[in-house]
């Protein structure tokens, strides 16, 4: 005889990925007007820095996109974004 005990679903201030993309982009923000700044790196790190901007700007408009199909109720849509 197995006893399943039911699973807590985690708090959604825990599932939310807005705190984790604002902190990132932030990070890297913090990172390009350190390097701009003090001109360290040669001539490698700036671009690094604004790829990361970037790669943090295209993950903020693709959680955006998900929420706006969570909220039309397209079926593509990944779930738990409410």
């Amino acid at each position: 005889m197995t006893d399943e005990t039911p699973i807590p679903e985690l708090p959604a201030s825990l599932r939310a990925p807005e705190p984790v993309i604002v902190a990132g982009m932030l990070a890297w923000l913090i990172a390009t007007i350190v390097v701009w700044a003090a001109d360290l790196g040669g001539d490698r790190a700036l671009p690094i820095c604004w790829v990361g901007l970037a790669v943090g700007a295209l993950g903020t408009s693709i959680v955006f996109i998900q929420k706006a199909a969570v909220r039309r109720g397209s079926r593509g849509a990944q779930e738990g974004l409410e």
